[in-house]
């Protein structure tokens, strides 16, 4: 199942990054979706090449009753963002993976934070995958509006991040 989301923040490229992988804000919408930020690291600077990779506890409260009967009440989430150095215009991207423990389902997908009127053009890019024979495309049906939301969610919590921060 594939992804694509685009919106548009009016702040540059090193503010949306720099929330991005802040630990404080994380955990702010790890806890907005009534999860928690178990751990968050990154490796090396961040004004180069870098990886981000942070590990969530989240709720199946609004999976699909037979997703949840595969996974549960709690979800955990791997989360590893394989940061390019920044552009020549400044632009920034990153390889995001994520993994769902006792889950047969794959996430991989390409954001983009590209400087425009001002602000950051955020595109992302991706697909939803399930391993699961026979079932395996309606579990990536039903995983990835929720994946998408998760992601378009982080986009707007960073703007009010940046306005109140």
């Amino acid at each position: 199942m594939a992804l694509s989301a685009t919106t548009t923040l009016p702040h540059s490229v090193d503010n949306v990054a720099a929330v991005l992988v802040n630990e404080d804000f994380q955990r702010h919408v790890s806890q907005l979706v009534g999860g928690s930020l178990e751990s968050f690291t990154v490796d090396g600077d961040v004004a180069g090449a870098f990886s981000a990779t942070s590990v969530r506890t989240l709720p199946t409260t609004r999976l699909p009753e037979f997703a949840r009967k595969f996974v549960g009440e709690h979800l955990k989430v791997t989360q590893v963002e394989n940061w390019d150095a920044p552009a020549a215009d400044g632009s920034r991207q990153s390889n995001i993976s994520l993994k769902i423990a006792g889950a047969p389902v794959d996430v991989t997908a390409v954001q983009r934070l590209v400087a425009a009127d001002g602000g950051t053009r955020v595109e992302l890019e991706g697909a939803v995958k399930s391993s699961v024979p026979f079932l395996g495309g309606k579990i990536a049906d039903a995983a990835e509006p929720m994946v998408a939301k998760a992601l378009n969610l982080q986009a707007k919590q960073a703007q009010a991040w940046l306005e109140s921060h």
